[in-house]
This record gives structure tokens, C-alpha cells and sequence, in this order.
């Protein structure tokens, strides 16, 4: 019996013994399951993070964007926030290794017609940073380089809840970034993109009973309605509805006055002359 007790102490020293000196396995390496991703503005995509070897001790990592503007990342769920590209790193908490994913941020290809190698978007612009539902609404009127938007239908209301039309005409050479009202990814057009619009052929149509006219031709066609515009001299007044398209550029003539895409049934041209306080429509291209 004694010996039967001797045995059994020993066999629980040695476990003791192992258990106090076992090693902890270290981190020799970190993987990515893809070593890139392309994405639409909005996608979301999931980033799998391998640790070796497999039974390592510590497998915590953390991961970090290089420019958190166009992917964000949050415990390895990617998420496209603007155009562009931008570096996904996995870095473990032991020894820090790291393995990156390059994300390509683009915009979804069913939201824009190709014309002439610009990509225009389908729609008119409504609220800052919205499209209109469909290719025939007329969105919002907005001023020239500002990023509030003006109902175009009565009663007058903008985007802020205002309802006081702003007779100020805003500065600059060009729309500025911080008051473009298109969605992230797009931006207001040049003159020389409206004007390759032009070129690529229109004619006047009507589409659910909205007049517009249809631009380019083939398979490659954009439908812009004839909105109107809110006038200067009539304080922000409805004028043309149904009748002419105003579109602005984010060009600006010699003498300071902004161009714009103006259309009827008889012609579509690209001008300068209208003042910049004047509320037109925007179609926005891919940035």
C-alpha cells in the first residue's frame, strides 16, 4: 500500500512538473486570405487573418487602414467608404508580423453610362451626397460652388430645412470639393466633359411623361430631364420647368461666370452668362 501511495505522489509530481514548465509556442508568421480586394463604394468585404504555426499561444492581432477616406476596417470587416486605394495591415500582437491587402475602391459600374470615356452618373443630384430615385426625377436645384440643395418644386424649401432663397453669389475658380453636393466618388462635370456630351449626339424625348433629351447613342445613352431652374430675379422663383435643362459645370469663363449645359427641343449647347446664384441641376460624373 505504501508503495501504491509512493507511485501515485510521483506521477502527480511529474504532472506538476510538466505543467510548470511548459513553453508557450511563438508567433512565426500571419496570412491574409487574399492579397487584394476591389470594391464598390458601400461593398463590404470580410480580411481572414492566419496565424502560425496553428497551436501558437497568442493569436491576437490588430488591423489598421492607410487611408481610413477610402476602406475602413473594424476586426477584419472591410468597408468601402470612398474611390481610391488603400493598404490593409494585420499586425500580431506577438512579434508583430504583419501581411497587407491592397483595396481598390471604385464606383459600381450599374450606376453610371459610359460616353465618350466619361462615366456619367444615371440619375440628376437630389440631397447632398443622394441621387434622385430615377433617371426622369428632377432632384434638387443647386447654386453654383455650393452644396445646398433647393427643391424643384414649390413650396421653396432647401436642404437645411430654409426656406429664404440665398441671392449671394458664392466665389472661387472652380466647385470646390467641400461644397460638391454629388456622392462620394462623384464630382460636378468640366466644361469639356459636357461638352463631349453634346457631341455625342441627342434629341429631345420624353420619358413617364417628363420632358428631357436623351444623350449619346448604342447602348451608351443618358436621359436628362428638363427640370427648369430657380431664377435669380425672381428670388429663387420656378422658371422653364418642363420646358429647358440647366446643368451646371464646375468651369468658369474669362469673365468669371460659371458654364452650364442648357437644352431645349429645338438645340442642346454648352454656355457661359448665367449668374452663379441661379439654381441649376447637376449630373455628376465619376470622379
Amino acid at each position: 500500500m505504501k508503495r501504491y501511495f509512493t507511485f501515485i505522489a510521483l506521477v502527480f509530481t511529474l504532472i506538476a512538473v510538466t505543467t510548470t514548465c511548459k513553453k508557450d509556442i511563438q508567433v512565426t508568421e500571419v496570412t491574409l486570405n487574399t492579397p487584394s480586394l476591389t470594391l464598390a463604394v458601400g461593398e463590404m468585404e470580410t480580411l481572414i487573418a492566419t496565424v502560425f504555426p496553428h497551436d501558437a499561444t497568442n493569436k491576437t492581432v490588430s488591423w489598421t487602414s492607410s487611408n481610413t477616406d477610402v476602406a475602413m476596417i473594424t476586426n477584419g470587416i472591410v468597408t468601402a467608404k470612398g474611390i481610391g486605394s488603400s493598404t490593409i495591415t494585420v499586425t500580431t500582437e506577438e512579434g508583430n508580423y504583419t501581411a497587407t491587402c491592397t483595396v481598390m475602391v471604385t464606383v459600381h459600374s450599374t450606376e453610371w453610362v459610359e460616353i465618350s470615356g466619361v462615366k456619367w452618373a444615371k440619375w440628376n443630384v437630389d440631397m447632398p451626397g443622394t441621387f434622385a430615385a430615377k433617371p426622369e426625377d428632377a432632384g434638387m436645384f443647386y447654386q453654383w460652388n455650393r452644396n445646398v440643395g433647393w427643391s424643384s418644386t414649390d413650396p421653396i424649401i432647401n436642404s437645411n430645412g430654409g426656406i429664404t432663397w440665398d441671392q449671394t453669389a458664392a466665389e472661387g475658380t472652380t466647385w470646390e470639393r467641400e461644397n460638391d453636393p454629388c456622392p462620394t466618388g462623384w464630382r460636378v462635370p468640366t466644361i469639356s466633359e459636357l461638352e463631349s456630351l453634346v457631341d455625342a449626339g441627342n434629341q429631345w424625348t420624353m420619358i413617364n411623361d417628363v420632358n428631357g433629351r436623351i444623350f449619346g447613342s448604342d447602348d451608351h445613352t443618358l436621359f436628362l430631364p428638363a427640370a427648369g431652374h430657380r431664377c435669380i430675379n425672381l428670388v429663387g422663383g420656378l422658371h422653364y420647368v418642363d420646358t429647358i435643362g440647366y446643368y451646371w459645370s464646375s468651369s468658369i469663363d474669362v469673365a468669371s461666370y460659371p458654364y452650364n449645359l442648357n437644352f431645349r427641343d429645338i438645340s442642346a449647347t454648352v454656355l457661359s452668362g448665367s449668374g452663379r446664384s441661379a439654381g441649376f441641376s447637376i449630373r455628376c460624373v465619376v470622379e
